[in-house]
């Protein structure tokens, strides 16, 4: 049986409170409804002052599913580890934890937009050392225990459900987070599909006498969006996909490397690129994907679109998978 896992980054250009208001609580009933029929993960991601809106509150958007579902994890891909104080992230991922009966994992990444640390008046150059804080702190505070912090004694409570810890990955496309999760004990998750970064990994861990697991997407990590006429949704639809795109693409420089990356500069570029498809439940069946990422919100996504999207996926799709 493949993951199955739907992606809401709750993107709206151009929106008013009123339809934001309308998408957020489309997003927790397409949550609970994958929920209901068996999809395995909701992701969503953490990014600040982007003018489409783009989700800042990953934690709060998580409690919120987590309310309306029993079973479905929320992966939360990724934070950006230095822009958190350590000790309130310690105590919300530890709520949440016990609120969800340890359905939460974390991604914690460093990011790669200035703006973002700009907006928070964190400085850029000592993100690496400011990531190595928090994740100490995190294992430290989930003990339960006192701790020296920034040079007090402190204790966290209360204690998360999960023993040892809630599932803490670090996520990066570098060297240096490689190192990072060896050095720690914890699991890597490479943004890209990397494997001479985990092969790294893997050699830093027996440096290190360390355990540890990667989490690597595949080779092929497509968008999904299920359709009954494909050609027709690229028509009417295909900007939202294509606006998504670009936006990443302004983000990343040469050097980092994502599982979503895309150079099309049209949306007939961007179809035959292959990053995001539109499939008929047929297509997506004969893919033979191990990991389906559907995003039915892509962009803006009209929410009446998202929903035949999800429908489809579910209904016609995952019976013949398993699901």
């Amino acid at each position: 049986m493949p993951v199955s896992v739907v992606r809401f980054n709750l993107v709206e250009p151009a929106a008013t409170p009123s339809s934001l208001r309308a998408r957020y609580q489309a997003a927790l009933e397409m949550a609970a409804y994958a929920d209901e029929h068996g999809i395995t993960t909701v992701q969503t991601e953490e990014h600040h002052g982007v003018a489409n809106n783009w989700l800042p509150s990953p934690f709060a958007f998580a409690a919120a599913v987590f309310g309306a579902t029993r079973r479905i994890a929320v992966t939360v891909s990724a934070i950006i580890g230095p822009l958190h104080d350590p000790l309130r992230l310690a105590e919300e991922i530890a709520v949440l934890d016990l609120l969800s009966g340890g359905r939460l994992v974390t991604v914690a990444g460093i990011g790669y937009r200035p703006e973002e640390y700009a907006l928070f008046d964190v400085e850029w150059k000592r993100r690496g050392r400011l990531q190595d804080e928090l994740l100490e702190t995190l294992l430290k505070a989930w003990t339960g225990e006192e701790f020296e912090y920034r040079g007090r004694t402190v204790r966290v409570t209360p204690r998360p459900y999960t023993d040892p810890h809630p599932l803490l990955l670090v996520g990066g496309s570098s060297r240096a987070a490689a190192r990072r999760a060896a050095r720690l004990g914890l699991p890597f998750f490479p943004s890209a599909h990397l494997p001479e970064l985990e092969a790294y990994y893997k050699e830093r861990l027996v440096e290190y006498g360390t355990e540890g697991w990667t989490m690597m997407p595949a080779a092929e990590t497509p968008l999904l969006h299920l359709a009954e006429d494909p050609d027709e949704v690229w028509a009417t639809h295909g900007e939202h996909f294509l606006h998504e795109a670009r936006t990443y693409a302004s983000w990343q420089s040469g050097d980092i490397r994502s599982a979503v990356k895309s150079g099309a500069t049209s949306v007939e570029e961007l179809r035959a690129e292959g990053v995001y498809r539109i499939l008929t439940p047929d297509e997506c069946v004969a893919q033979g994907l191990d990991n389906l990422v559907l995003h039915p919100l892509a962009g803006g996504m009209p929410l009446a679109e998202g929903w035949r999207s999800l429908r489809l996926f579910c209904e016609d799709v995952l019976p013949r998978l398993g699901g």
